[in-house]
C-alpha cells in the first residue's frame, strides 16, 4: 500500500505536530516505541534528520514517495529557490486548499471529499486531489452539512484565500507564500536529502 493508513498520532509523536494529518493531539510528549521517554534524548544523525523533515512533508500533505520526488523533479526545473517552490505547489493542490479552507478537518478528509465529487472549482466537479489551483480560481463545496461541521473547528483562514460561508464558497486571492504555510518544515533539508539520493 503506497498510502499510509496506520495510527496517526503515533505518526506525531515521531515527527512533530502535523494539521494536515490529523487534529488529535498525542498524550505524550516523547516518541513511541520500547524505549519511551529515552528515545527522545537520543543523538540523531543527519541522514536521520534529513529523512524526517522529508517525513514531514509526505505524511502531512499525504502523499507518496513518487509523487514527491515528481514534485521535487518540477520545483529543481521551475526559476527561483527550489524549496520554496515545492512547498507552494504541495499547498496549491486542491485538497490542501480545501483543507484550508476550513471545509475539512485534515488533507485526508479534503482528499476524500474531492475524489467523491463533493467540490467544485470554477462550477466544473473536480475529482483530481492533486489538481493545481491557481489564483482567482472559486472552490465551492457541494456538502452543505459537512462544510458547517468542519468550520465550527476550522482555525484561522490564511490571507491568501477568501471564505464566504452563506454560500460555502473560497476563493483564491493569490499564490501562497512561504510564511502563510502552516507546517514547520526546513525544506532546505528536505532538498539536500533528494540532491544525495541522485
Amino acid at each position: 500500500m503506497a498510502r499510509y493508513r496506520g495510527p496517526r498520532v503515533k505518526i506525531v509523536r515521531r515527527l512533530g505536530e502535523l494539521p494536515g494529518l490529523t487534529s488529535k493531539v498525542p498524550n505524550r510528549n516523547y516518541p513511541p516505541g520500547q524505549h519511551g521517554p529515552a528515545a527522545f534524548n537520543q543523538k540523531l544523525s543527519q541522514y536521520r534528520v534529513r529523512l524526517q523533515e522529508k517525513q514531514k512533508l509526505r505524511y502531512n500533505y499525504g502523499i507518496s514517495e513518487k509523487q514527491l520526488l515528481s514534485y521535487v523533479r518540477q520545483a529543481r526545473r521551475a526559476k527561483g529557490p527550489t524549496g520554496e517552490i515545492l512547498l507552494q505547489m504541495l499547498e496549491m493542490r486542491l485538497d490542501s486548499i480545501v483543507f484550508r479552507l476550513g471545509f475539512a478537518p485534515t488533507i485526508r478528509a479534503a482528499r476524500q471529499y474531492v475524489s467523491h465529487g463533493l467540490i467544485s472549482v470554477n462550477g466544473q466537479r473536480m475529482t483530481i486531489p492533486s489538481y493545481q489551483c491557481t489564483p482567482q480560481e472559486v472552490i465551492k463545496s457541494t456538502s452543505k452539512p459537512v462544510v458547517e461541521y468542519c468550520q465550527a473547528f476550522a482555525g484561522t483562514i490564511p490571507s491568501h484565500l477568501t471564505v464566504e460561508k452563506a454560500t460555502t464558497t473560497g476563493k483564491i486571492q493569490r499564490a501562497v507564500t512561504r510564511s502563510q504555510i502552516g507546517v514547520t518544515i526546513n525544506e532546505l533539508l528536505i532538498i539536500e536529502f533528494y540532491s544525495r539520493k541522485g
